[in-house]
């Protein structure tokens, strides 16, 4: 029997993509269409709106994007025709179609500069490629389909694809010894939970467009993360914490990207996990896999 609600998720084999096919069988109240590069591919902005009228959603979940962070600093133009013009494309689909859109943005819209969790409102000013064509991406969203939700969050991991757990977890298998940033402040964002709260607000009574914040809860450092991840994991290397200047990277990192999550939980109800509950679940994930390869 055919659905009248159809979900195309783009960017399907990407960490997030990769947690909303494997939660979509708790909404059977769709149809679900995951969509990679090879059923559309935001490269080819011309292509889209073809492609998406024989799809034909009435909702998307555009989990896709440009995300090599330091690439992005010398493919600028690669960078904004997937994070900048195919939103563009997508959202002005999505309003003359009157299809509902979620488009995943990033905690690298800001500077780092400040101090207190950042809420929707706050100043945006990116510092590198990667967050200036992620913003741009949400001007056009907001602009081409003022009724979207726009779905802010920050150092996202998973069982799946590279991702800051998996390399700490290879490493400190590998390594007696590591060192690891100490002064780039934020909050993980298990892929898991953020599919999770992305249902959430699919299966809501009410729809509410706008901007939205989601990671899970807990401020800490990369070197903070990796001393959880190395606990959990009980592994016995060695880990210093050191200055972002100890490893100078292509792009600019945000000091500060804390959400504050306050609107999503009044609108939506949504309460994000503690980091450290979610990153035992992955982890668990992450080796039972290893064990068994």
């Amino acid at each position: 029997m055919r659905l009248s609600t159809k979900i195309l998720v783009t960017g399907a084999k990407g960490q997030l993509g990769t947690a909303l096919r494997r939660l979509s069988h708790t909404y059977q109240k769709a149809d679900w269409v995951f969509a990679d590069r090879a059923v559309l591919d935001l490269g080819k902005p011309d292509q889209l709106a073809a492609k998406l009228t024989n799809i034909c959603p009435t909702l998307i979940i555009n989990c896709a994007a440009y995300t090599a962070v330091d690439k992005a600093e010398s493919e600028p133009v690669l960078a904004d025709l997937l994070n900048h013009q195919a939103v563009a494309m997508l959202s002005k689909w999505a309003s003359k179609n009157h299809c509902k859109l979620i488009h995943l943005s990033t905690d690298y819209v800001f500077d780092g500069q400040s101090r207190i969790p950042l809420k929707e409102d706050a100043e945006t000013r990116p510092i590198n490629v990667y967050g200036a064509t992620k913003l741009a991406g949400e001007v056009a969203c907001r602009h081409h389909h003022p009724g979207a939700i726009i779905l802010r969050t920050s150092w996202v991991y998973s069982p799946t694809g590279s991702n800051f757990v998996k390399t700490m977890v290879r490493l400190m298998q590998e390594k007696q010894s590591l060192e690891v940033v100490n002064d780039q402040l934020g909050s993980p964002t298990y892929a898991t939970d953020l599919a999770a709260a992305i249902l959430a607000i699919i299966q809501h009574p009410s729809w509410e467009p706008g901007t939205y914040h989601f990671s899970n809860e807990g401020m800490v450092s990369w070197y903070d993360f990796s001393l959880a991840i190395k606990e959990i994991g009980g592994f016995d290397c060695s880990i210093k914490g050191v200055p972002s200047s100890a490893y100078p990277t292509l792009a600019k990192r945000p000091s500060y990207s804390l959400l504050d999550k306050t609107k999503i939980e009044n609108t939506y109800h949504i309460k994000a996990p503690n980091y450290k509950e979610s990153l035992r679940r992955c982890m668990e994930i992450v080796q039972n896999t290893e064990s068994n390869d």
